[in-house]
């Protein structure tokens, strides 16, 4: 039996959790790069980021655990929950107080960009639990891709660029498409993984309406998309040694494909953890490049 701290981390889904981080992290870059860096908007942006995350990945669990979606011996990670090593009333607690934790993050926002962040604020929560509950959950009817796409990657970027800048860029919209699709593939391997189960329970996830090849391709091109959006910042906007940055991606992003479309089942974990890396570093590596040009 895992002691309880690693039975939290593992609800909590620390593997995907630099899909919301890549996204605060390149509109830092971008702000850095327009001379508008603000480190506490900046750093609460991130607070928040990880906390909305966390909430989604708890509610998905319980309300997952309560549909009968999630199963004893899933092919996927071990669900706590599920295995019974969690009572689902505990879950829910901890779900509903780390909302109030993030929402207390999120308000102190409000100072640096105004009050019409708290109908944004709202609206997050709101996804955080429409993603699995309530009446027309987004993951059962093949929204979750555009979920992601919008809360994951339009949403984070774009507000944590405004807050520190005080103004939109369209630079930084595009990144922020950019980094939705990146985010759109963590989903899209989860979901591949868990196709057959899905389908059983009855959770039309996109894997499952198009089936797998599709989503396969899917995941290659969107990928290669989401790096063509961005082509304004590679031909027009910075010096030509950055261009490793997205090459190196594109290297990565494909071998990973590679490796999707050749594994089932249990070996499909590590992908997810591979495509959410990806996405960090190529986050990471374009803000580091956009300090040193910004000096």
């Amino acid at each position: 039996m895992k002691n309880s701290i690693s039975l939290w981390l593992e609800c909590a889904r620390l593997r995907t959790l630099p899909v919301s981080v890549a996204g605060v992290i390149m509109a830092t870059g971008f702000a850095v790069l327009n001379h508008r860096f603000a480190w506490l908007p900046a750093l609460l942006c991130f607070v928040f980021a990880v906390l909305a995350q966390i909430v989604s990945n708890f509610a998905n669990e319980y309300y997952d655990f309560r549909r009968g979606t999630d199963k004893k011996g899933r092919v996927g990670p071990r669900r706590a929950v599920t295995e019974g090593d969690i009572s689902p009333q505990l879950l829910l607690r901890v779900t509903i107080a780390t909302l109030a934790v993030a929402c207390a993050v999120g308000c102190c926002l409000i100072p640096f960009g105004g009050w019409w962040l708290l109908p944004v604020g709202i609206l997050i929560a709101i996804f955080a639990f429409a993603y699995s509950a309530g009446p027309f959950p987004l993951s059962y009817h093949g929204l979750g891709d555009v979920a992601v796409l919008i809360f994951f990657g339009l949403v984070p970027v774009n507000l944590t660029f405004y807050l520190q800048a005080g103004y939109f860029d369209p630079l930084c919209m595009l990144a922020s498409v950019t980094i939705g699709l990146m985010g759109v593939n963590v989903l899209l391997v989860n979901n591949y993984r868990d196709a057959d189960d899905d389908r059983e329970a009855h959770k039309r996830t996109t894997v499952v309406i198009f089936g797998r090849r599709a989503a396969a391709a899917a995941y290659l091109i969107g990928g290669y998309v989401g790096i063509s959006l961005l082509a304004p910042l590679w031909l027009l906007a910075v010096p030509l040694w950055v261009l490793p940055v997205p090459a190196l991606y594109l290297v990565l992003h494909t071998a990973t494909w590679l490796r999707l479309t050749r594994r089932t089942g249990a070996a499909l974990n590590p992908l997810l953890g591979a495509t959410a890396r990806n996405m960090l570093i190529f986050a990471v590596l374009l803000t580091v490049c956009f300090i040193i040009i910004a000096n």
